[in-house]
């Protein structure tokens, strides 16, 4: 078995973070300040176990921290990873942009 390096296990625990769509909803909701794991719950037609196991993999990836204040759990984004997986995302659309310029040149001198 392969071991990949500790920075590739963040990225690929952001980006599966990432792979759920109520996951990224609720980082839509983060992003405009902290918020109750009900508050969080409360847009989403699924028990507020299933929101609870949805936060346990963002906290996981590093994307969200949570506080306890009494029996109230408030949750925070931490943007931090997603400057990561930005950075790897960057690299490979310049690759791609790279590529396609030079295949746009090649069209160009083939129809002169």
């Amino acid at each position: 078995m392969v071991e990949q390096p500790p920075d590739d296990l963040d990225l690929d625990s952001v980006f599966q973070a990432l792979a759920h769509p109520i996951r990224r909803d609720i980082l839509e909701q983060l992003a405009g300040g902290p918020e109750s794991v009900s508050e969080l719950a409360e847009p989403y037609d699924v028990s507020l176990a299933a929101v609870s196991k949805h936060l346990r993999v963002l906290e996981d990836a590093g994307l969200l921290d949570v506080e306890k204040d009494g029996r109230v759990r408030r949750c925070h984004l931490d943007a931090a990873p997603l400057s990561e997986a930005f950075g790897w995302l960057t690299r490979y659309r310049i690759f791609w942009e790279d590529r396609f310029d030079a295949l746009a040149d090649h069209l160009e001198t083939e129809d002169q």
